[in-house]
């Protein structure tokens, strides 16, 4: 069996490498992995990969800590019910990211390119909406 960490680094290498992707950078950064996506509502996200002994988790950042975060917030759980790999959750400084995580031995190409395109795609359709509720 190929371990999780083969699969993630042969994933990242096959997105890079595919013209019709929109990751177009990655590297690997104190043991976890960014890959970095082109967005249409900005300019790029990057998500970080991380592998665990447990499970796998991929992490990207949407916007800072607000001032007024009630609305964003509440728009961020009406979300997450939604969702199927992603949800939204605070960082250590109250910024809001989309979190996954993957059981280790459920790993596999399939599954990383359904969450980085959740990831996508929740960027692509909350962005806007988040900012818009910090100024009510």
């Amino acid at each position: 069996m190929v371990g999780a960490r083969a699969i993630l680094e042969r994933s990242i290498a096959d997105w890079v490498n595919d013209p019709a992707s929109d990751v177009v950078y990655a590297e690997v950064v104190e043991g976890r992995f960014a890959v970095r996506m082109r967005q249409t509502i900005r300019d790029a996200t990057t998500v970080w990969f991380t592998v665990g002994q447990r499970s796998l988790t991929a992490e990207a950042y949407v916007i800072p800590a607000l001032e007024h975060p009630e609305g964003a917030h509440r728009l961020a759980l009406i979300r997450n019910h939604k969702s199927f790999r992603v949800n939204f959750a605070l960082d250590t400084e109250e910024a809001l990211v989309l979190r996954a995580r993957i059981p280790i031995e459920r790993v596999t190409a399939e599954e990383l390119s359904y969450v980085l395109a959740e990831i996508y795609q929740t960027i692509e359709i909350s962005f806007r909406s988040l900012l818009r509720e910090n100024n009510p």
